[in-house]
């Protein structure tokens, strides 16, 4: 089985994630995405899959979306995918893809689902 993990190795979460995968018996694809970035059409597509928005998988904490003001009411859909474009960490992680499905395994133990 083909297991994807977009993960930034300076969270601890996406570290818990992989460990998950490790310990299942998988060694996943790691996408380093802080470093890659990412594209409008590829955060479409996963989002689409894993039955998400943009908003729903903005990482709000540590205040940078607040301090572009992505949390406001009326930013929508294009805005927040562009914002989450210049700005990688943006998007909460880890995102994980299987045969299984896509998700935003926070906490960690989703990832079980999807292995």
């Amino acid at each position: 089985m083909t297991v994807v993990i977009f993960h930034n190795p300076n969270c601890s979460k996406s570290r818990a994630a992989l460990e998950l995968i490790r310990e299942a018996g998988e060694e996943p694809v790691v996408v380093p995405y802080m470093k890659t970035g990412w594209t409008v059409p590829q955060l479409q597509a996963l989002f689409a899959v894993a039955g998400l928005t943009a908003r729903e998988a903005l990482r709000t904490a540590r205040g940078q979306a607040k301090d572009l003001g992505l949390l406001e009411e009326g930013v929508d859909e294009a805005a927040l995918l562009e914002a989450m474009v210049a700005h990688p960490e943006l998007v909460e992680r880890p995102i994980v893809c299987s045969p299984k499905g896509v998700r935003l395994c926070r906490p960690p133990e989703l990832v079980a689902d999807l292995l």
